[in-house]
């Protein structure tokens, strides 16, 4: 069962969350300021915190640092009014995972908690698991049906990249200085030579692949 931490003063609005919560199945817990929230972290473990910002006694700024201090891993989602830039980057800074504005598409709300508790399993697991496929970080290993590939260092970390953001286009640019490190000599078109080689040895695969995006970069797709 996945716990879900709903913190904000306003009863109303966490009470129409939860119902949104209850109906994908999570497990919803609440409170109404940051004091209170760490009470209940206290006795009650949460996959994933909804945090407002505007709280009394302890606000969502203070909440977050508080957990980011005590080490408390567990992805923080902001959802408040305040919009400016400003009020985004200090939340961020302080260790949110993701912000929201008020009034709140639900649905919205729900495909970010799901995106938020399957980056933070990937994160904690180090693993990719796709249908019958398997990217584990430490070994460098992809399983799929019927082979086990070791890839390479650079091959393994863009296909686990790109896939632990479905959807989400990196330009190259982004890919080398994550991939192959912001001083490196080599440029742009290392990745495509590496896309090259990813597709094929996976592009026989019905379960993800790697589309280019023309102008962009590229991005991984999931169909399972």
């Amino acid at each position: 069962m996945v716990n879900i931490l709903l913190v904000d003063d306003n009863q109303e609005i966490r009470k129409l969350m939860e119902i949104y919560l209850r109906q994908e199945g999570y497990h919803v817990l609440h409170a109404d300021n940051g004091e209170k929230a760490l009470e209940v972290l206290k006795i009650t473990k949460a996959d994933l915190v909804i945090a407002d910002i505007m709280m009394p006694e302890m606000d969502g700024y203070e909440l977050t640092k508080e957990l980011r201090d005590a080490y408390f891993d567990m992805p923080i989602l902001m959802v408040t009014a305040k919009d400016a830039f400003l009020d985004k980057k200090t939340g961020f800074e302080t260790g949110a995972d993701d912000y929201m504005t008020k009034p709140v598409d639900m649905e919205e709300l729900i495909l970010r908690v799901k995106a938020l508790l399957r980056r933070s399993k990937i994160s904690s697991e180090r693993q990719i698991r796709i249908g019958q496929i398997t990217l584990d970080f430490e070994s460098l290993e992809v399983r799929t049906h019927s082979e086990l590939i070791i890839l390479p260092k650079k091959e393994f970390f863009l296909l686990y990249k790109l896939l632990s953001y479905p959807k989400k286009i990196f330009t190259r640019q982004e890919l080398m200085d994550e991939i192959w490190g912001m001083d490196s000599e080599a440029d742009e078109r290392t990745v495509d030579v590496h896309i090259k080689r990813l597709r094929e040895k996976f592009g026989e695969l019905p379960e993800f692949e790697i589309i280019t995006v023309r102008g962009l970069g590229y991005k991984g797709v999931i169909h399972c």
